[in-house]
């Protein structure tokens, strides 16, 4: 079963200098039939104005991955961590029993653009954690591993039974995954467009999967996306 959530369905905040669009509620959006799947709690589409971002504020208990689709992220954080993360660049926050950070577009002329992923930890009152790294070329055309709770294949670990994959796909390019008994995934198109197990998908739409056990994956045009395989 493929049950689509599509782009235009998503919860929306206009705060003039971030625009942002929610897959799950979140903030002042709530839906109470898109509160997450699984342990997928968030997923937010964010655009950060030139020169703007979000002061310094606490999380408590998530797993945070942020996707850098175009621009540039300044991290910083309470943990001493800092870094500007770019196109490619994928970043876990481990928020734990409590962590402060703050996130600055620091471009003059450009917005940054960007995928905000929270997951539930398996356990709460982890140690906070921070850790990025870039995956730019190993995306290109296949599935790359970029965080998994073993950190398996050089991805970022995380505290939950969740593999996530990113592919930055060519027009007509096909991949595939295999998805044992008893997971369940979810596909999320953060840039262009494709065909999943025959189903059209485009720029923003996410994709609930259950009970597929092969997922055919083809680009309709030049395309970015993310899969996350787990646990049911």
């Amino acid at each position: 079963m493929i049950d689509v959530r599509l782009s235009q369905d998503r919860g929306m905040a206009d705060f003039g200098w971030l625009q942002a669009k929610h897959s799950f509620s979140f903030g002042e959006y709530w839906d109470p039939k898109h509160m997450g799947f699984g342990s997928l709690r968030v997923i937010n589409e964010d655009r950060i104005a030139a020169s703007a971002g979000f002061d310094t504020h606490g999380h408590k208990n998530m797993e945070i991955i942020t996707y850098i689709l175009e621009g540039a992220l300044e991290h910083k954080d309470s943990l001493g961590s800092g870094s500007v993360l770019r196109p490619g660049d994928v970043q876990r926050m481990r928020a734990g029993r409590g962590i402060r950070h703050s996130e600055f577009n620091h471009l003059q002329d450009n917005q940054t653009h960007l995928l905000q992923i929270w997951i539930e930890p398996s356990e709460i009152g982890l140690q906070p954690g921070y850790e990025d790294r870039h995956f730019g070329d190993q995306r290109k055309n296949r599935l790359a591993l970029i965080a998994s709770p073993d950190a398996r294949d050089g991805s970022l670990d995380i505290h939950q039974d969740v593999s996530l994959y990113a592919s930055v796909l060519d027009e007509g390019v096909e991949v595939i995954h295999e998805l044992v008994s008893g997971r369940k995934a979810w596909l999320q198109i953060a840039q262009g467009s494709v065909r999943l197990n025959g189903v059209d998908l485009g720029q923003g739409d996410g994709a609930a999967i259950i009970d597929e056990s092969k997922l055919v994956i083809k680009a309709n045009e030049p395309s970015d996306i993310l899969l996350f395989d787990m646990a049911d």
